[in-house]
């Protein structure tokens, strides 16, 4: 790690309740900054993980000239560690010059220091930072084009065939908020059973639409009255981003899926957005070239960490090869096991 001495005249402390406002307005005009970096996320998280926050604000003569989020997780299974943002595909330091930069970081390994966690992940857009990385995230971003007419010719023959034949079955789709959230969960917990995943809890979906309802939507897509494809995506500055989003595997060989992301992306064209974001994938997986066909490009994320005892970073994920029998295993599971244990599994995963 290189960080440089703190310049003596940043102060850097932990929000106080009363400079929330401060942050979000500090926040929401910053180029560099996300939806995941408004202070609203410490309350979610804590309400439904229990999770404690330390949210790092740095000020020069009063001022907040930088932010970082932080979030410690622990757990016998997985470890003790701090992560900007877990749960989230953005996080990390946002500074207005290098010298806060550096003096957000130095407080960071402080703190790290201090509780005595084995690591600190920082998830960043931008490689700004001396400290070792992963690059084998990428988020997919579609540039839109103001104009679904336009969208749907550029998709080419195959693609709007693919659409176009779940029609032939019956589908329609609905968009709404909170009201959905249930159609949208009884989709999302199955396909992660599916996938071998452990399911967030419903509750983390509720709390993200009831703390941020102008950001948020759910999508869903029903065929004969049941809903078989369901996302919900994020808003914010231009851009709309899909962080979840799944369909059942009985209708996957219909297209059901490629109808849910065209509603979207129609969506998007048509409420003047700039950007429509794919959301994370791993470089050369079978969602990054889902999200290729789309037009998307891949935007590089770089996960930096401090490690207190040096050595490799972790991977704390399913493509870890240890994981391999407990994926196996959960696939197996009933859905209402997987949605009971699930949730007490996820919270300790960033």
């Amino acid at each position: 790690m290189s960080v440089s001495d703190a310049p003596t005249d940043i102060a850097v402390q932990e929000l106080a309740a009363q400079d929330v406002a401060d942050w979000d307005r500090w926040v929401d005009a910053h180029d560099n900054a996300t939806f995941y970096h408004l202070a609203g996320w410490r309350d979610v998280i804590s309400q439904c993980f229990g999770r404690k926050s330390h949210y790092l604000v740095a000020k020069r003569a009063e001022h907040i000239v930088g932010v970082l989020p932080l979030v410690r997780l622990k757990s016998l299974l997985f470890g003790d560690f701090l992560v900007s943002m877990p749960y989230l595909s953005y996080g990390g330091v946002v500074a207005e010059d290098a010298s806060v930069r550096d003096a957000l970081l130095l407080r960071c390994a402080e703190l790290a220091q201090r509780l005595g966690v084995k690591h600190s992940e920082l998830r960043h857009v931008e490689d700004w930072i001396d400290w070792p990385k992963r690059t084998e995230k990428v988020t997919m971003q579609l540039p839109l084009l103001g104009d679904s007419e336009a969208r749907w010719k550029a998709l080419g023959a195959k693609r709007r065939s693919q659409i176009k034949r779940p029609l032939r079955e019956g589908v329609d789709a609905d968009v709404g908020g909170i009201e959905l959230v249930d159609d949208f969960y009884r989709v999302l917990s199955r396909k992660y059973r599916d996938l071998g995943t452990p399911v967030y809890p419903k509750a983390w979906f509720r709390a993200i639409a009831e703390r941020f309802p102008d950001n948020t939507k759910i999508f869903v897509v029903r065929m004969k009255g049941e809903t078989v494809a369901a996302s919900m995506v994020v808003s914010y500055r231009g851009s709309l981003e899909v962080p979840y989003a799944a369909s059942l595997r009985e209708v996957d060989r219909l297209g059901v899926n490629m109808f849910l992301y065209w509603t979207m992306v129609k969506y998007a064209e048509d409420n003047d957005y700039r950007v429509f974001d794919f959301g994370r994938s791993t470089v050369d997986s079978g969602t990054y070239k889902f999200k290729k066909q789309w037009g998307a490009e891949p935007v590089p994320l770089y996960w930096h960490y401090w490690l207190r005892d040096g050595g490799d970073v972790p991977v704390l994920n399913t493509s870890n090869p240890k994981y391999e029998l407990l994926i196996n295993t959960w696939r197996r599971l009933p859905v209402w096991v997987t949605t009971l244990v699930g949730p007490r599994i996820v919270r300790n995963l960033p």
